[in-house]
């Protein structure tokens, strides 16, 4: 995994010989943990396959329940911000040649979908998927990026930017119901 980390972050779209190769093991052994790279890729960065960032018993109120999920994926890009670079780039090329997007699946519009569960109802179809959509697009490797890169945040500043963004997006969306 370490490996496919490395090749990431030099900008390759490492394969598992790839990484066997970069880790100086065998192929088989490498097929042995990894079938494919789509698997690897997964091990490499495991939050693409976890159905929820909640807690097991999440907090009632929602504005928590966001914040929550938005601090568990900015901490995990953070964490994993030059491999995410890395993935962010490979998709931005697949995407040109192919419709599958393994690496972006809009996993943060279900976590967030999960997240605003509590007003679902109460806001209705249409502003509920506004809402999830508009946090799903604050609350990005995107984002974070261009808080860093571009407006001279640092990286702690960037995140709570981007949580106090979310907070105001809330907080409008849940009270002018």
């Amino acid at each position: 995994m370490e490996a496919a980390r490395q090749l990431m972050s030099e900008g390759a779209t490492p394969t598992v010989e790839d990484a066997a190769a970069k880790a100086g093991v065998s192929r088989a052994t490498a097929y042995r943990y990894f079938p494919d790279q789509r698997a690897l890729l997964i091990a490499s960065y495991p939050i693409i396959e976890t159905p929820s960032l909640l807690p097991a018993e999440p907090p009632a109120d929602v504005a928590e329940r966001v914040r929550l999920v938005a601090r568990g994926l900015l901490d995990s890009i953070v964490a994993n911000e030059m491999a995410l670079r890395s993935q962010l780039r490979i998709s931005l090329d697949e995407s040109a040649t192919s419709p599958d997007l393994s690496l972006r699946k809009g996993r943060r519009v279900k976590w967030f979908e999960d997240a605003l569960a509590p007003v679902r109802t109460e806001l209705g179809p249409r502003a509920f998927r506004r809402l999830t959509l508009a946090l799903a697009a604050v609350v990005s490797l995107e984002v974070l990026i261009w808080l860093v890169d571009l407006a001279g945040l640092s990286r702690r500043g960037a995140v709570e930017q981007i949580v106090w963004t979310t907070e105001q997006i809330v907080r409008s969306a849940t009270t002018s119901s």
